[in-house]
C-alpha cells in the first residue's frame, strides 16, 4: 500500500473527528433563496452598489445587512450551497468532506509550510458550514481592546443568535468531562453561557435540538430578497483599480471573477462615492485576493509579473494559527457522538475541550482499526502493557471501529494568541490555489509555556474520578501520548524525547483548529473602519483583521462582525444622505 496516500487518507478520517467530533446533518428544511444562483447565470456585465466578495462567516450577515440600506448587493462566493451538497446534508458522510478533493470541495485541503495539515472552508456559510459548531462571544476585555461599540456589539450577536445559536444537550461523556474540569480546578462553574468567562461552561452550538446544522448562509432569511444577488461558484480573480483626476489614491471600481466553466464575467460598483467592494473572503483569501489585485509588497508581487497599485509590505504578515494538541482517551464504555460542548477557560491562557464518539466511513474505519491493533500489540510501549481482560475490552473498542464507531473521546487544549507569527506568500496566480503560508507554532517561548500547561490539565482532568469511567485504568497517560504520536496528525518529525517531555510532545504532534488568522491586520492593511489603507472604496472584513483569535471559537465573533461592519457602513450611508438634502 502506499503510504502516502494512506496518510492522507488516515488523516482526514482522524481529523474529520479531531477538528469537527460529530455526526453531521443539515435542516432537512432549506432556505429556498430565490436570489442565490450559479454563477453561469450571470450576465456578463452587471453592476451593483457593493460587491461582497466571499459569502462566508462573515460575508453572509454582511450582505443581508446591506441589502436594507436601499442600496444593491452582490456576493461572489467560490463555492457551493450548504443545502445542496451531499457530503453535507448526508449525516453518514461526514469523514467524506475532508478526503473530498473535487474542485468544488466544502473543505480545500492545505498543509501550511510548518507542515501542519489544515483547510479553508470554499462553500456559501464559509467554515460555520464545516466546523464543530462551538458558538461562544468574545470576551469582554478583547470586544473594549479592539475598540468596538459594545451595544452594537451586543445586538449583533443578539441578531446572529436569534437564527445560528443553541443551547445543546449535556450527555454522559461531556458531563463527566465538565466534572473533570472542576475536580481539577477549572473553575468556578458557569454553566450554560454564550459569554466568555474564566472557569467551566457549556457554550453554544449551531446545532438545534434535531441535529440539524444552521450556518452562517442561514442568516440570508434576513436579506431584502430583491436587493440582493448570490452567486455560487464565482472565482474573483482580480480586484480593478481606476485613477480619477485630483484624487491621489487609486478607487476600486470592480471585478473581473469567472463562473464554473470557467467563463469570464465583469461586475462594477455603480456610480456612487459611498459604493465599496468588500472583501470577506477569509484569512487565506483576502490578503491572497489583495495581492493578486496589486496590494501587497512590491517586490514580492514583481516576482510573479503583477502591476504594484500600492506597494503594502504588511499584506500578509502577521498569520497566526492557534496550535492545538490532542489526547486520544479509548474508553471501556460506549461513549456518544457528542460536538465540543464544554470548554474549560483557564487563567494561564488556554482552552481545555473535549468531544466524544466518532462516525467513518468503512474504508477509513478499517485503516484506524488496524493502526490501533498495532499500537496495542506493541510490546515496546512501556510502561502500557495490556492484561488479558483489559485487552478483551481493547479488542471490542478495534472492532466497534470497524463498525464505524469509535469508542473513545478526545480532549485537547488549544493557547491563546497566539504570540507566535507567520506570513503569506502567492503560489501563483490561481486564486483558488492556497498560497504558502507559514504560522512559526511556538516560534515565541510564551506560546510553548502555554501548551505545556495546557496539556498537564488535560493529563489531570483524564486521570480525575470524574473521568475514570471513561478511561482504561491499566492505559496510562504515558500509553496516550505514544498512541498520538504514531498516528499521522502532521508532516512534522518525530523526536524520541517527545514520550517524556510535553515541550517536545506540543511541537511534534501540534494540530490546526482552523483558527487562523491576520495577513489584512486593522492599523496596518485596513483602518478601524476596515478600510484597505492606500485605496478608497475597499474593505477587508474577516478574521484577517485579526491581532488575536476571539475567545474559544471565533465564529460567533466572525458572524457579529459581519453585521456590525454592515450597521456602520448603513449608518454611513445615511448619515451622507443627509449631509447632502441639508446642502
Amino acid at each position: 500500500m502506499d503510504f502516502r496516500w494512506w496518510r492522507r487518507s488516515f488523516f482526514g478520517a482522524f481529523l474529520s473527528w479531531v477538528f469537527f467530533f460529530l455526526r453531521f446533518s443539515c435542516s432537512d428544511k432549506a432556505p429556498e433563496y430565490t436570489f442565490v444562483k450559479e454563477a453561469t447565470s450571470a450576465p456578463p456585465v452587471i453592476f451593483y452598489d457593493y460587491i461582497i466578495i466571499g459569502g462566508g462567516t462573515a460575508g453572509c450577515p454582511l450582505a443581508a445587512t446591506l441589502s436594507h440600506g436601499g442600496a444593491t448587493v452582490l456576493v461572489l462566493e467560490r463555492g457551493g450551497s450548504p443545502y445542496t451538497n451531499p457530503n453535507i446534508t448526508n449525516i453518514g458522510n461526514f469523514a467524506s468532506v475532508l478526503l473530498d478533493r473535487s474542485p468544488t470541495s466544502p473543505a480545500q485541503p492545505f498543509t501550511s509550510e510548518d507542515g501542519v495539515y489544515n483547510a479553508r472552508a470554499r462553500i456559501l456559510g464559509g467554515g460555520s458550514a464545516v466546523n464543530a459548531g462551538f458558538y461562544t462571544r468574545a470576551s469582554t476585555h478583547y470586544i473594549k481592546k479592539v475598540g468596538w461599540n459594545q451595544k452594537m456589539v451586543k445586538q449583533a450577536y443578539e441578531w446572529v443568535e436569534q437564527v445560528v445559536a443553541f443551547q445543546p444537550p449535556l450527555m454522559e461523556w461531556e458531563s463527566a468531562f465538565r466534572d473533570g474540569l472542576l475536580e481539577v480546578g477549572v473553575l468556578p462553574n458557569n454553566g450554560f453561557t454564550y459569554d466568555h468567562l474564566y472557569g467551566t461552561k457549556i457554550g453554544g452550538t449551531i446545532f438545534d435540538k434535531e441535529g440539524h446544522r444552521h450556518t452562517a448562509a442561514d442568516l440570508l432569511q434576513y436579506a431584502n430578497p430583491r436587493k440582493i444577488t448570490v452567486y455560487l461558484h464565482a472565482i474573483v480573480h482580480k480586484i480593478l483599480f481606476r485613477h480619477i483626476p485630483g484624487t491621489a489614491r487609486p478607487q476600486a471600481y470592480g471585478v473581473i471573477y469567472k463562473d464554473a466553466y470557467g467563463v469570464r464575467h465583469l461586475a462594477y460598483l455603480k456610480r456612487n462615492s459611498k459604493n465599496e467592494i468588500i472583501l470577506t473572503a477569509g484569512a487565506i483569501g483576502s490578503p491572497q485576493l489583495l495581492m493578486l489585485s496589486g496590494i501587497g509588497p512590491g517586490y514580492h508581487l514583481r516576482t510573479h509579473g503583477i502591476q504594484v497599485v500600492v506597494n503594502q509590505p504588511l499584506v500578509g504578515q502577521g498569520m497566526a494559527d492557534n496550535p492545538m494538541n490532542v489526547l486520544l482517551i479509548p474508553s471501556p464504555l460506549p461513549v456518544e457522538v457528542s460536538l465540543v460542548q464544554v470548554v474549560g477557560i483557564t487563567k494561564f491562557n488556554t482552552f481545555i475541550e473535549g468531544a466524544s464518539g466518532l462516525s467513518f466511513v468503512y474504508p477509513l474505519a478499517r485503516r484506524l482499526a488496524k493502526r490501533f491493533r498495532l499500537f496495542l500489540n506493541q510490546s515496546d510501549y512501556e510502561p502500557f502493557k495490556v492484561p488479558p481482560e483489559d485487552m478483551a475490552r481493547a479488542v471490542d473498542t478495534v472492532n466497534a471501529v470497524v463498525n464505524r464507531t469509535l469508542r473513545a473521546g478526545i480532549i485537547l487544549e488549544k493557547i491563546t494568541g497566539p504570540a507566535s507569527t507567520g506570513h503569506l506568500e502567492l503560489r501563483n496566480l490561481n486564486p483558488d490555489d492556497t498560497p504558502f503560508v507559514t504560522f512559526n507554532y511556538f516560534k515565541e517561548p510564551e506560546d510553548l509555556r502555554k501548551c505545556i500547561e495546557g496539556m498537564r490539565t488535560v493529563i489531570s482532568v483524564v486521570n480525575s474520578k470524574a473521568f475514570s469511567k471513561f478511561r482504561y485504568k491499566n492505559m496510562p497517560i504515558e500509553a496516550l501520548i505514544n498512541l498520538m504520536l504514531t498516528l499521522p496528525i502532521n508532516n512534522r518529525p518525530r523526536h524520541a524525547t517527545a514520550a517524556i517531555s510535553l515541550e517536545q510532545f506540543c511541537i511534534d504532534t501540534v494540530m490546526s483548529i482552523w483558527h487562523y488568522h491576520g495577513g489584512c491586520q486593522v492599523g496596518r492593511v485596513v483602518d478601524k473602519e476596515y478600510r484597505v489603507l492606500g485605496v478608497d472604496s475597499l474593505r477587508v472584513v474577516d478574521g484577517s483583521t485579526f491581532y488575536r483569535t476571539p475567545g474559544t471559537n471565533p465564529q460567533a465573533t466572525v458572524m457579529m462582525l459581519g453585521r456590525y461592519v454592515g450597521k456602520r457602513i448603513l449608518q454611513e450611508r445615511y448619515l451622507s444622505r443627509r449631509s447632502k438634502h441639508k446642502n
